[in-house]
């Protein structure tokens, strides 16, 4: 009996919290720093309004935070600092969103990265097996193939009302303040009431260069 925005909200928010999601909310595997900067999109399919944020910092929700930057703003998209103050004002806590898994999975990284700097291989004896394991998947395809990343979440109520979001710690270790497809709209997600709706999970650049969620429901 509540909105299709209730739902996806909601909905993205249970992965948002889980600490053994790696690529999303709490936990979600950090920047190459070390920092854990999310993205997050929510998209209304009856008026095509939506909000967004980017590369926010210590806040644990940042699907909900888009939705008050739609409900309270006239603008789409905050980032960095900027969307950090707005959560801040709306009451949400901050806090270490860099769970001690994924800090021991970004300085294996970091260490077998070591050849060019003053960092030095992990050592047998000091082998971290499940940062091994996780890097040697994504990085040498070893073992089953990484499955995708990033939550997307898609609601429709028997009026015929549509909704979705879209969240994500985007790629693990990527460049500081890079901003994939999650919170950009036709790319990470999409919807219209008269059509579908669609989101994007996976290699963000390819969805930006292509409008991929955008291109879907057209």
């Amino acid at each position: 009996g509540r909105s299709t925005l209730d739902a996806v909200v909601e909905g993205v928010t249970l992965v948002e919290d889980d600490p053994e999601e790696l690529t999303v909310g709490f936990g979600g595997l950090p920047n190459e720093d070390g920092v854990v900067q999310l993205d997050a999109a929510v998209m209304d399919g009856a008026t095509h309004r939506a909000g967004a944020v980017a590369a926010l910092e210590d806040i644990r929700h940042p699907t909900k935070v888009a939705r008050l930057v739609m409900e309270q703003t006239k603008r789409v998209l905050l980032v960095g600092e900027g969307a950090r103050r707005f959560a801040l004002a709306n009451g949400f806590v901050a806090e270490n969103l860099l769970t001690e898994k994924a800090r021991r999975m970004w300085l294996y990284w970091r260490r077998r990265r070591s050849q060019i700097d003053d960092w030095l291989d992990p050592s047998p004896d000091e082998a971290d097996l499940d940062a091994q394991a996780w890097y040697d998947r994504h990085f040498y395809h070893a073992g089953p193939a990484p499955s995708g990343g990033t939550v997307h979440c898609s609601a429709i109520d028997a009026a015929g009302n549509m909704s979705c979001a879209t969240s994500t710690s985007g790629h693990a270790f990527k460049l500081a303040g890079r901003v994939g497809d999650s919170p950009i709209l036709g790319a990470g997600l999409y919807v219209d009431n008269d059509i579908g709706s669609c989101g994007s999970i996976g290699h963000g650049e390819a969805n930006l260069q292509h409008l991929s969620s955008y291109a879907v429901v057209e």
